[in-house]
C-alpha cells in the first residue's frame, strides 16, 4: 500500500521509485554519431571542394553568357564598339539572337526644333523675327514639374519624326502623307508663334504672320568621361524651306 506524506507530498511504498526523476528531454532532433548523412554532405571533404568548385564555374559560366547576350541584343555602345569582336566570337553561331532590348534604339542625339517667322506689320512691310528654340522652352515647362502634358513632352519630336519619315533629304515629301505632315508641322508652329510673348511683343502686338521656317538643330550627346570614343559635338542644321500660311491660319484660326 501507497503511504503519501502531506507535508513533502512524498510517495512511500513498494511503488514509489527509488531516486529523483530525471527531466524530460526535450524533443529535438539530436545528431548522434553512426547516423548516414544525406547529400553533398555524405561526401568527404575533397570531394565537397570539387563540387563547390564545380558549382563556381558553372555560375561564373551563366554569367559570362547572359552578359554577352545582352551585349549582343543591346543597341551599340562603348563596349561593344570595343570588344565586339570577341561578343560576336561568343554568340555565333550557337546562341545567335533574332530580338533586341530596345525599339526603337534610344537616341543618343539631342534635336531641337526652331523656327522663326515672317511678320508683317500694320505698316504692311514684312520683317523676319529670329529663331525660337521651340523645344528648349518646352524642357524648361517639363523642368522641375511633376505632371508634365502630352503636349510639352511629345508634340515637337512626333511632328518632326512624322515629317522626317515622309520626306528625303532634298526635303522632297516621299509617299502620300507628306503634305499631311507637312500641314500638320506647320501649324504646330503657327499656333506656337501666336502663343509665344516674344513674337507679340516684336509686333507689338498687332502683325500678322505670312510665312514660317522651321529648321532642327542636332548634336551628338557627349561620351562620358571614362569612354574613349570620339564624337563631335559640333551642332548640323536642317533647314526648311520657307512655308507661306494661309490666311485663316494667319489670322488665329490654328486650334
Amino acid at each position: 500500500m501507497d503511504v503519501y506524506d502531506e507535508g513533502s507530498n512524498a510517495r512511500h511504498g513498494p511503488d514509489a521509485p527509488s531516486g529523483p526523476t530525471p527531466p524530460a528531454e526535450p524533443d529535438v532532433a539530436v545528431d548522434r554519431p553512426g547516423e548516414p548523412r544525406t547529400g553533398i554532405a555524405a561526401l568527404s571533404l575533397r570531394y565537397q571542394i570539387g563540387v563547390a568548385l564545380a558549382l563556381a564555374v558553372v555560375a561564373i559560366g551563366v554569367c559570362v553568357h547572359l552578359g554577352m547576350t545582352f551585349l549582343h541584343v543591346a543597341p551599340a555602345n562603348t563596349v561593344t564598339r570595343a570588344h565586339g569582336e570577341a561578343v560576336d566570337d561568343w554568340i555565333y553561331p550557337e546562341f545567335e539572337q533574332n530580338w533586341k532590348l530596345f525599339a526603337p534604339n534610344p537616341l543618343q542625339q539631342n534635336i531641337s526644333i526652331q523656327v522663326r517667322a515672317g511678320v508683317r506689320g500694320p505698316d504692311g512691310m514684312t520683317s523676319t523675327t529670329g529663331w525660337y528654340d521651340l523645344s528648349a522652352e518646352d524642357g524648361r515647362a517639363i523642368d522641375g514639374n511633376l505632371l508634365p502634358s502630352h503636349t510639352q513632352q511629345n508634340e515637337l519630336r512626333r511632328a518632326w519624326d512624322f515629317y522626317v519619315a515622309t520626306h528625303d533629304g532634298e526635303n522632297r515629301p516621299v509617299g502620300l502623307r507628306g503634305a499631311l505632315s507637312e500641314s500638320y508641322l506647320r501649324r504646330i508652329m503657327v499656333l506656337r508663334l501666336h502663343d509665344d510673348d516674344a513674337v507679340r511683343a516684336a509686333t507689338g502686338g498687332a502683325g500678322v504672320i505670312e510665312r514660317v521656317q522651321v529648321r532642327s538643330r542636332t548634336s551628338n550627346v557627349p561620351p562620358p568621361g571614362w569612354s574613349r570614343e570620339k564624337v563631335s559635338t559640333t551642332p548640323s542644321y536642317r533647314e526648311l524651306p520657307w512655308w507661306r500660311v494661309p490666311r485663316d491660319e494667319a489670322e488665329g484660326g490654328v486650334r
